[in-house]
């Protein structure tokens, strides 16, 4: 089996300089959905026409064992197809799929490739309330399909049909290939219609089997903004029921965006507008907050994460507690039972179990041993305006609030640093550092009084 992806329109609807098949769902190109799908169906070969923006396309979507096929002119369906057949041999059958409708099941597709066996022309149909704008299948009076008319070209009757072309289709090479060839564009449109092989076949005492989707929003194209949201929409929707059937709470199904993978164990529960980007992995009993961001994260069994809170590159330990309104910046590792809260950012850095870093601190490029206290207002000056420097803190350390730790520094096993200090030079194992300006009281000293 080959496969053909029909990727070359140009989608002026959309009214954007991307091109309409690299238009994301989730993030990722609709193309590229398209592309992940067929792969599944494991093919020899995967097709790719391409036209307007075609430099952006094969720019974006550079994967080394496709095949790709120009359609200078968009002289439609057939005519794209076409542009194709010289990179399709003629063993087997071809699927035809379309760059702008991201959303077909691969156990769908599976079940329109078996519809060819024995020579037949596998074809995908939906039924439709509103049929408007699709082209119609016209079945004989025992039911079989006998032809495809497009909506400019059918009768009034027949645009009573509710059955229309979703455009996806299977057919077997050799036959495709001549049926191209005999193609004409005496039709309201003035364009070579690959649905117009499908009468071919009839002619021919060739079989079209059709076979319906289990959703109609399996067949459902983009060509403007309003259908990209809906797809999303119905997109994330389905990722939300596949989560929610594994077992993991979600608060509210339509507000949550999964934005690359997402893997969670039982009892996770996930509160509204939560973002999750790259691959992302969620142990048991893990609870995420409302309106959290995560980037390419592990986040252990038992931890929560508070409401705001963003994690970027990031690997978390069990039971610890994050946030609200706090960062996790790309290399942090945090071990079982650490605590990150409020408006504290952490950065490149390792925290051993059991520390804490409650309340408006940024540690980054930094080793934290276990149970150590970092208290409110602490920064580990890690940057000279050139260069990264790393800071050390030792188990059972205590760092007073306010302090700077201007790196390269170690903070000895079990050192206290008083609040307030600016740390130059290594503190002690197990002694008080205190590095201020003593307190001082000026005797009669007045403010200053505006004139």
């Amino acid at each position: 089996m080959q496969v053909i992806i029909l990727a070359a329109g140009q989608g002026k609807r959309m009214r954007s300089r991307l091109p309409k098949v690299l238009q994301p769902i989730a993030a990722k190109a609709m193309l590229r959905h398209v592309i992940d799908t067929a792969r599944q169906l494991d093919p020899r070969r995967i097709c790719v026409v391409y036209g307007h923006g075609g430099d952006q396309v094969r720019a974006a979507i550079s994967d080394a064992d496709l095949a790709w096929a120009e359609q200078a002119q968009q002289l439609g369906t057939g005519h794209a197809v076409a542009q194709a057949m010289p990179q399709i041999d003629d063993k087997g059958v071809a699927l035809i799929l379309y760059g702008d409708v991201p959303l077909t099941r691969v156990e769908t597709l599976k079940d329109l490739v078996a519809a060819t066996d024995g020579g037949r022309v596998g074809l995908l149909t939906v039924h439709m309330d509103d049929p408007k704008g699709y082209g119609r299948i016209i079945r004989s009076a025992d039911g079989a399909v006998q032809a495809i008319v497009e909506e400019k070209d059918a009768s009034p009757e027949q645009r009573k049909i509710t059955e229309v072309n979703t455009g996806i289709l299977c057919v077997p090479v050799a036959q495709l290939r001549n049926w191209l060839s005999r193609l004409s564009n005496n039709n309201a449109q003035g364009e070579y219609y690959l649905t117009d092989i499908i009468a071919m076949a009839v002619s021919d005492d060739v079989v079209v089997e059709a076979r319906q989707p289990a959703a109609v929003w399996e067949t459902l194209g983009v060509n403007n903004k309003l259908q990209l949201a809906e797809l999303e929409r119905i997109h994330q929707r389905n990722i939300a029921n596949a989560l929610m059937e594994n077992g993991v709470t979600v608060i509210d199904p339509a507000r949550i965006d999964v934005r690359g993978e997402l893997s969670c164990e039982p009892d996770v529960e996930i509160d509204v507008g939560c973002v999750f980007e790259g691959k992302v992995t969620l142990g048991e009993n893990v609870k995420i907050g409302a309106h959290c961001v995560l980037r390419n994260v592990s986040v252990a069994a038992g931890t929560r994460i508070a409401p705001f809170s963003h994690l970027d590159d990031s690997s978390v330990g069990a039971n610890c507690i994050i946030g609200p309104y706090a960062r996790l910046r790309p290399g942090t590792t945090l071990a079982e039972d650490v605590h990150i809260g409020n408006f504290v950012e952490i950065k490149n850095s390792n925290v051993a179990a059991h520390s804490k870093a409650n309340h408006l601190a940024y540690v980054g490029d930094a080793d934290v041993g276990s149970k150590v206290n970092i208290g409110a207002g602490v920064i580990t000056v890690n940057y000279d305006g050139v260069n990264k420097y790393r800071t050390t803190i030792g188990d059972n350390a205590f760092v007073g609030s306010d302090s700077q730790l201007i790196a390269p520094v170690t903070v000895g096993k079990g050192a206290t640093v008083a609040a307030g200090t600016t740390l130059t030079a290594d503190a002690p194992a197990d002694e008080l550092t205190i590095a201020r300006a003593r307190q001082t009281t000026v005797p009669g000293w007045k403010r200053p009084v505006k004139k």
